[in-house]
């Protein structure tokens, strides 16, 4: 019985494979980490819209004007400012107003402070006080966003009042700080002089 003497060794073929492989993983290597970072960017501009989306529905939150506030005994409820002077002095109605108990009012023009038209006042935030330059929006910035990227993204608001209309524009502006300011997004919304109604409350 005659006994098979098997060597183990690469074929040429194996060889060329294995070549082959590490030739494109060598290759592609620098396009996945290309694609990668680039993942990592789209995400963070992705977060600081996001960011703006927050800090607008923020400032909506707060009241038209420092005068919507100035009612005797309706301090709880905010109201409409007689900006076009088209409010009724007796009724506290304007056109399209409804003219029922507990809907929305004008305020009372005899108790109004002009001096508190400015922002900052300590009872109760306005519109204008939400806004601000240039403020960090991702948390450690210095350090780089979440911590995997060197990104610097800062935050504008500004409120700015149409002419002659009762619509206050809010724009957000997210740049990158990083790139000379460049701007990721800018984002919009308005907010309009109406007050709020008040509600009927059940009583026992």
């Amino acid at each position: 019985m005659v006994k098979a003497n098997f060597k183990t060794a690469f074929t040429m073929i194996e060889l060329i494979f294995a070549i082959v492989v590490i030739a494109i993983a060598v290759v592609s290597l620098p396009m996945m980490m290309q694609v990668n970072s680039k993942g990592m960017d789209n995400n963070l501009a992705q977060e600081a819209i996001f960011g703006a989306s927050v800090e607008l529905m923020q400032a909506t939150t707060g009241y038209w004007d420092a005068n919507s506030m100035k009612d005797i005994n309706l301090s709880d409820y905010s109201r409409v400012v007689n900006i076009d002077g088209d409010c009724n002095a007796t009724t506290k109605l304007r056109p399209g107003h409804i003219n029922q108990p507990f809907h929305r009012r004008c305020i009372d023009d005899t108790t109004i402070n002009t001096a508190s038209n400015a922002t900052g006042n300590a009872n109760f935030n306005t519109l204008n006080d939400f806004a601000h330059v240039a403020q960090p929006l991702f948390i450690g910035n210095a350090n780089g966003a979440a911590g995997y990227k060197d990104m610097n993204y800062t935050s504008t608001l500004t409120v700015a009042q149409l002419a002659d209309t009762n619509i206050k524009v809010l724009t957000a502006t997210i740049r990158d700080a990083a790139q000379g300011n460049k701007i990721i997004t800018v984002l919009r919304t308005q907010a309009a002089n109406i007050g709020e109604p008040q509600y009927y409350k059940r009583t026992f």
